[in-house]
């Protein structure tokens, strides 16, 4: 299972200075508005320390950690929903995206020009989700007369349900209110998932602080925390200077250093790695053997079939039944066989519901 974030905001907030330091790929980072003008992908791999304990008990060949893909999609300004500066394509690439992790200015720099001329988070915010909510309002108008005809000459039941569903979207989105703050279950969400709204995607926002407000916050950080508190969001603070310089350090022991001189006890990137996944709500589980110990990725609730099909859609369709070590005990006896000498390898149906750090094997015929 990908996961695939989209990194937006305003030009100059430090969007690409944030990819540069998160990514294996190289944004170009300058100071000036759209320095990057094709989306930038790059992958990050997850740092579980679990994956390297795994690794020093079976000793593998291989061994694969999950990835998560970064996309830095180009700065876009008031207006981009028509047209306006690169606002169709970066509105395009997002709607390809699984999340948004929303990047505010919140630091003073005299030295990195503010496209509206001074720094304003809360603006900046209000700017980027009234050209979102244009874009929604325009996907729904469309769909929606196109349902609505069938809605009102016949009596197709599907078509009417569909009808008010989008209709209550498009009014609450008018309101100037995201879609994901409409409350709806899931059951008449299933309505507009095709439709990839954009403001129904989930948000993070990370707040590109100075050096000295990466553990205390400032004001920015305080107005967009009050702001952001209806919308029961997370809200991240990074510095993508410290992340630049950190990117820059080749051991680890380099890095921790430089983290522990800061006081901080993890980096930016980690930080959001974890967030992200919290973020879509994804768990990890583990396969591990002789030729390669690896991390899949899973979402949390997920049956142990479904479990089994990330690995090949073939797992899941021949499921039979799934081995489990919970990862504590896998590395309290030390190997598979240990565990399953004691009595904890359990063997679990196609209900079992996966837990975060489970060794899974899975039986299967097809």
């Amino acid at each position: 299972m990908s996961l695939k974030c989209g990194i937006v905001g305003l030009p100059n907030v430090g969007k690409s200075t944030l990819f540069n330091a998160v990514s294996s790929a190289k944004a170009q980072a300058a100071n000036f508005p759209f320095c990057t003008i094709e989306p930038n992908i790059g992958i990050i791999t997850v740092p579980d320390e679990r994956l390297n304990k795994l690794a020093e008990l079976v000793k593998p060949q291989a061994l694969l950690p999950t990835t998560i893909e970064i996309v830095d999609i180009a700065g876009l300004v008031k207006g981009a929903s028509k047209g306006e500066g690169l606002g169709n394509q970066f509105l395009g690439n997002i709607r390809n995206t699984q999340a948004i992790l929303h990047v505010l200015r919140c630091f003073d720099d005299p030295n990195v020009i503010h496209v509206d001329g001074s720094v304003d988070p809360i603006r900046d915010k209000e700017i980027i989700d009234t050209e979102l909510q244009l874009k929604d309002l325009e996907t729904l108008e469309g769909r929606i007369s196109k349902v609505k005809k069938q809605a009102t000459v016949g009596s197709d039941k599907e078509a009417i349900k569909s009808y008010e569903v989008m209709e209550a979207f498009r009014v609450h989105i008018s309101s100037g209110k995201n879609a994901r703050l409409l409350e709806m279950d899931e059951v008449n969400r299933q309505y507009i998932d095709d439709l990839q709204l954009l403001t129904d995607k989930p948000v993070l926002y990370v707040c590109n602080v100075d050096i000295e407000s990466v553990n205390t916050g400032n004001a920015y950080v305080d107005k967009v925390k009050e702001v952001v508190a209806q919308e029961n969001a997370d809200i991240l603070l990074i510095s993508a200077a410290i992340e630049a310089e950190i990117a820059e350090l080749e051991s680890f022991e380099d890095r921790q250093a430089f983290l522990s001189d800061l006081e901080l006890t993890k980096s930016g990137v980690e930080k959001l790695i974890m967030a992200a996944y919290k973020l879509l709500n994804y768990i990890t589980y583990f396969t591990a053997g002789v030729k390669e110990v690896r991390a899949w990725t899973i979402t949390k609730g997920m049956k142990a079939p479904q479990a089994a099909g990330v690995i090949h859609s073939d797992f899941e369709k021949g499921f039979i039944r799934a081995e489990v070590i919970s990862y504590d005990d896998f590395v309290k006896y030390g190997s598979e066989s240990a565990a399953r000498d004691v009595g904890r390898l359990r063997v679990e149906g196609k209900e079992y519901v996966v837990a975060d750090g489970d060794l899974m094997h899975f039986r299967f015929n097809v």
